[in-house]
C-alpha cells in the first residue's frame, strides 16, 4: 500500500509465494533493499514495464516542485 501498488494476484509454488502487482516505477527505487530487510534476505523480486498511466495530481505537483528547486540551484 505504501508504494501505491495494486495487487493483481497471488500464487504458491512449493515454499514460494508469488505476488503479482502493478506498482508505479517511481516508488520502486530502494525496494530491493526493503524486501531483503523485511524477509531476512530470503525474498527477491523482479519487475517489467507494463503500461503508462497519468500521474496523480499530487504526485505531479511534487515532481514539478522538485524540478523547479533543481533548476534554481
Amino acid at each position: 500500500n505504501a508504494k501505491r501498488g495494486q495487487v493483481q494476484g497471488m500464487e504458491t509454488k512449493g515454499n514460494d509465494t508469488i505476488i503479482r502487482a502493478f506498482v508505479p516505477l517511481e516508488t520502486m527505487f530502494g525496494y530491493a533493499t526493503d524486501i531483503r530487510s523485511l524477509s531476512s534476505g530470503r525474498a527477491s523480486y523482479s519487475m517489467e514495464p507494463s503500461h503508462f498511466e497519468q500521474v496523480p495530481a499530487a504526485v505531479l505537483k511534487q515532481v514539478q516542485e522538485g524540478a523547479a528547486r533543481k533548476t534554481q540551484r
